[in-house]
């Protein structure tokens, strides 16, 4: 994005980009232990017996606990990891919940019928994001489902930003089958 393709900060200091909405909320910078502290006093809040990670036995039989050796390369490479991390911790107070898989990686928050993840998977070298819309869009990597990065896009830092940027405006609401 170029200089000229960008507004002035808003009130917060936020900068704002020609013809998006702002992301809602603020990040916390808040360290590891603080995050946990307050994930902690929301779970004692709302008396939640849920754990912030998927029970072994509730897991599908797709899933693992280790993703193969070409999707954790992709997902080192993107860093993408560690920006989910941080958004959990600063956005979500902790609270999205993480499932590792043998091609990818999900992270999942909110209850009941707001249940919302983002689902990042590795084909064929490429780093796939699946997107809540069904036609193709504007970005020469859709194919109408799925954001597609190349190695050249998924480790240039701005265009994963970019991305999950746009997927944490509109995230994938869960079918009542997932």
């Amino acid at each position: 994005m170029s200089d000229n393709d960008r507004l002035p900060n808003d009130a917060r200091g936020n900068e704002r980009r020609l013809g998006k909405s702002p992301i809602l909320g603020q990040g916390h910078g808040l360290s590891d232990e603080e995050g946990e502290m307050i994930q902690q006093m929301i779970r004692e809040e709302q008396h939640s017996a849920r754990a912030p990670y998927i029970p072994a036995q509730d897991l599908s039989s797709e899933a693992t606990t280790r993703m193969s050796a070409e999707t954790a390369q992709v997902m080192v490479d993107s860093r993408l990891p560690q920006i989910l991390h941080m958004f959990n911790r600063d956005y979500l107070y902790g609270q999205g919940r993480f499932d590792e898989y043998q091609g990818g990686l999900i992270l999942k928050w909110g209850d009941g019928y707001s249940r919302l993840h983002i689902w990042a998977s590795v084909e064929d070298g490429n780093l796939v994001f699946e997107t809540s819309h069904f036609k193709k869009c504007d970005k020469p990597y859709c194919n109408g489902t799925h954001h597609i990065l190349n190695r050249e896009l998924y480790t240039n830092l701005d265009v994963v930003n970019q991305e999950l940027a746009d997927l944490f405006r509109r995230p994938v609401q869960e079918r009542s089958e997932d």
